[in-house]
């Protein structure tokens, strides 16, 4: 990706436009110098002497780089000024154009740079030339002379600035053409010094021609010295750039801006048109490829390499290099010149041993013109210090994103999700509500306690990835819990968040195989939105649970937030000490619903019902104190005092020869615990009542959940001669041909489907189906919630046996059971053996 703000690139070719007008302007020049000045050329001899010098001055001794453009302080001025003096004008034109063309043909440069350079060579000496020889003559070396020489050498150094920066401008933009003009002052002086010297020369040369010895002398010490300075200048120069780009690295390392300050820093620390990082797709992060290029400053999301070097220096731990001065790789040379690359260093990136990217530079810009050994010295020891922050960088990021994530699913975690749900409703967008829809998982405890973590971990994965892949692309997808998750995104309105999580739970629920066993996944869905059901994100997660917390109650279902929720759910909070107290001063009751047989009016038994009356807060429902129950450990004094009281009130039943059959309703935790059937033996002997006159109910869903773990129990329990029955059947997801492989004695239908037989079709074929199909199994039906005389004809028609509700009896306290008995029982009318026959249904 490219920098914003990046110039519209041209390609080098444009330079023509600049190059054309300097030919034509050393044209113009050179022939009106020609006509004003005899004779125009000549001097071979020491024109010869004067172009070796100049193609020797040439080399730089210390280079800059402006942008694109390299810069380098030379000697050049000074043989210049010799040939401006003792040379014919059109002698030192070519002569001066002649070693631009071998020092740029040395450099190996494109032709429009390389004609670009030429021209604005020709064009500045022909310049120079014309004014020194439109000034008044002078016959010694004296100031006039140093003058015409000042403004000669003046006008090429001019013409060479103005060209370039022309150049600069034409091709990327204004901004590079000023940037190259601010060189100016320090090139100023450079020349300054040159042009000096060249004059100190020249005034030697005129006293005598023997001062060329000492000269010599000094050119060479000259020369020693400038290599040392420019020796000491690289090294200072590496210093600073290793010590500002440690800074840089260090500042950046935490904010995401690594990649932007290591690249910038290294591109103009190797002096370089290129310079790249690379980075494999490693976990979850992404390839990466970025690139910092000379003229643009942003990033470039490409290399100028192709990728078989960098997989190279990867695969062989080393660095891999390209290019005249360092050729590891000579294979790749002229493929890469094709590219327009003329040499590159691509060092790989450690962490420890192994190699995790490379470091890349490409092109030099300044003399020498080529990458040397100490440069890949440089670079590699670039490259462990970017290594170093890299690895720290993204250790830094992983453990933000460890922090923010669910280490099983890889899904946000709360802490994400409720920073996510705080940004969202900080934007209130009209016409449209921030959605939060929880989904809990069905019986993932029971399938952790009898499988195992292992497949209830497997379990959370596969719905996280349904959920992942179901959801819209708008949706953010976390793991809010143990065994919930949450998926919030911003909707039309509440009726439409409603929807979608009808349709998710519809879409994730499916069968889940582990090895031979099948289970079936099912979740439970709340449902809040923002504005309506709070302001922040506490709240509304808050009350997204109070709501997945009320669809549990009804397998299946999805349940929008109220307000009456939550003054449940604190009332639930309020009764976990009163109903601790509550047991132990013995204030809870049982209550007795009889069981009759629908063809010839018979008592057979009682449901046992608990119910409690606060002080407080009136009568409480068997729902909330069963919850509170369960979450506070009093699910087992609450079920041993319901099997107390029932068990004792069967011992004193006095109506007829037999115990008064009781049922007991089970929680499905009760069945993996292992003491139960230990309990219920025990309570049976304490209180001489036959096994076989206690039934246990379990609900299709504690009995049915998927796992194998209260199998073990309910065979114990049948072993003691206790009758087993499935409470609330229809109501989940099994079926008859599942209850056939366990010990169950009867299956009774839920009222739902008993008490829509008179006016639902499809209700009473239900209810056929099951009675029917249960008889063939040899298992008693019940039929729940009797209210009418036409739903029990219905019933007697499709034969079903047993029945139970309003239609015969409300649930009534013991004293009140009896005279009810009382009175629908003629006395007179019992016969020793049989159950006794009701008189009249009220």
């Amino acid at each position: 990706m490219s920098g914003r703000g990046t110039p519209r690139r041209r390609s080098s070719e444009d330079a023509w436009i600049v190059t054309a007008p300097l030919v034509l302007l050393a044209v113009a020049c050179a022939t009106l110098t020609g006509l004003i000045v005899k004779p125009p050329i000549g001097g071979w001899l020491p024109a010869a002497v004067l172009l070796a010098l100049m193609i020797v001055a040439s080399a730089p001794v210390v280079g800059l780089v402006v942008r694109r453009q390299s810069l380098g302080m030379t000697l050049t001025e000074l043989p210049l000024v010799l040939a401006f003096y003792f040379l014919p004008p059109l002698t030192v034109v070519l002569i001066y154009t002649l070693s631009s063309l071998v020092t740029h043909l040395r450099h190996r440069l494109a032709a429009p740079k390389l004609w670009f350079n030429v021209a604005r060579a020709a064009a500045g000496t022909s310049l120079g030339v014309l004014v020194l020889h439109a000034l008044p003559p002078s016959r010694d070396v004296g100031p006039a002379t140093w003058l015409g020489l000042c403004l000669a050498v003046s006008m090429v150094i001019l013409v060479s600035l103005t060209s370039i920066a022309a150049v600069q401008a034409l091709l990327l933009g204004w901004h590079a053409g000023r940037e190259t003009l601010r060189a100016l002052p320090s090139a100023t002086i450079t020349i300054g010094i040159n042009v000096s010297a060249g004059l100190i020369v020249l005034t030697l040369l005129k006293a005598s021609w023997w001062s060329l010895v000492p000269l010599a002398v000094l050119a060479t010490g000259l020369v020693v010295v400038y290599r040392s300075y420019a020796e000491f200048f690289q090294q200072h120069r590496t210093l600073t750039g290793m010590y500002e780009l440690s800074r840089a690295i260090s500042a950046s390392g935490q904010d995401g801006t690594l990649a932007d300050a290591l690249l910038g820093r290294v591109r103009a620390l190797m002096q370089a048109e290129y310079a790249t990082l690379w980075l494999p797709a490693q976990g979850r992060h992404p390839e990466t490829l970025l690139t910092a290029r000379v003229d643009d400053p942003g990033l470039l999301d490409t290399g100028p390499t192709p990728p078989e070097l960098r997989r190279k220096a990867v695969g062989a731990a080393r660095p891999v290099t390209v290019g005249r001065g360092v050729c590891s790789d000579p294979e790749f040379r002229a493929s890469l010149a094709e590219e327009g690359v003329k040499d590159t260093i691509i060092v790989p990136l450690h962490s420890g041993r192994v190699a995790i990217g490379t470091l890349e530079v490409t092109n030099r810009l300044v003399d020498p013109s080529h990458f040397t050994q100490r440069d890949v010295a440089v670079l590699e020891t670039v490259a462990a210090h970017a290594a170093a922050a890299l690895e720290n960088s993204r250790l830094v990021d992983r453990l933000r994103h460890d922090a923010e994530h669910d280490a099983l699913t890889k899904l946000p975690n709360r802490r994400r999700l409720t920073a996510a749900v705080a940004e969202a409703v900080k934007i209130g967008a009209p016409g449209e509500v921030v959605a939060l829809l929880l989904f809990d998982v069905d019986r993932l405890r029971q399938v952790n306690e009898s499988l195992g973590h292992a497949a209830g971990d497997k379990i959370l994965v596969e719905v996280a990835e349904r959920l992942r892949a179901c959801a819209p692309s708008s949706a953010l997808v976390g793991r809010a819990g143990g065994d919930e998750f949450l998926v919030t995104l911003r909707l039309e309105s509440a009726e439409t968040a409603l929807e979608l999580a009808g349709r998710l739970r519809e879409q994730i629920r499916d069968e889940m195989v582990f090895d031979a066993l099948t289970l079936d996944v099912d979740t439970a869905v709340g449902v809040a939105v923002h504005p309506d059901h709070g302001s922040d994100a506490v709240s509304l997660l808050q009350r997204v649970d109070l709501a997945a917390t009320a669809a549990k109650s009804v397998p299946g279902s999805v349940q929008l937030y109220s307000p009456a929720l939550e003054s449940r759910s604190l009332r639930r909070l309020g009764l976990a000490g009163d109903l601790r107290r509550a047991l132990d001063d013995g204030a809870l009751e049982v209550y007795f619903q009889p069981k009759v047989t629908l063809r010839d009016r018979r008592l057979v038994g009682v449901e046992c019902l608990a119910r409690w009356e606060h002080p407080a807060h009136g009568t409480v429902a068997p729902d909330d104190f069963v919850a509170v129950a369960e979450h506070t450990g009093q699910l087992g004094r609450l079920t041993e005092f319901v099997l107390r009281e029932s068990l004792r009130r069967s011992r004193d039943w006095s109506h007829g020869e037999h115990s008064l059959a009781v049922s007991v309703n089970l929680a499905g935790r009760t069945l993996i615990d292992q003491h139960f059937p230990a309990l219920v033996r025990e309570l049976l002997d304490e209180y001489g009542v036959p096994p076989q006159r206690l039934t246990l109910e379990i609900t299709e869903s504690g009995v049915l959940d998927g796992t194998e773990r209260p199998i073990p129990t309910l065979r114990r329990l049948r072993d003691l001669g206790v009758r087993l029955s499935v409470d609330d059947f229809g109501t989940g997801n099994s079926s008859l041909a599942q209850l056939r492989r366990l010990p169950v004695n009867e299956v009774k239908v839920d009222r739902s489907f008993v008490q829509g037989m008179a006016t639902d079709p499809g209700d009473l074929a239900i209810v056929n189906a099951v009675v029917t199909l249960s008889q063939q199994f040899g298992l008693a039906v019940v039929a729940e919630g009797v209210e009418s005389e036409l739903t029990l004809e219905l019933l007697q028609d499709i034969g079903c046996e047993i029945g139970q509700g309003f239609l015969f009896s409300r649930p009534l306290p013991y004293e009140r059971l009896e005279a009810w008995f009382g009175a629908q029982v003629d006395p007179e009318a019992i016969i020793a053996g049989e159950l006794p026959r009701l008189r009249v249904v009220p």
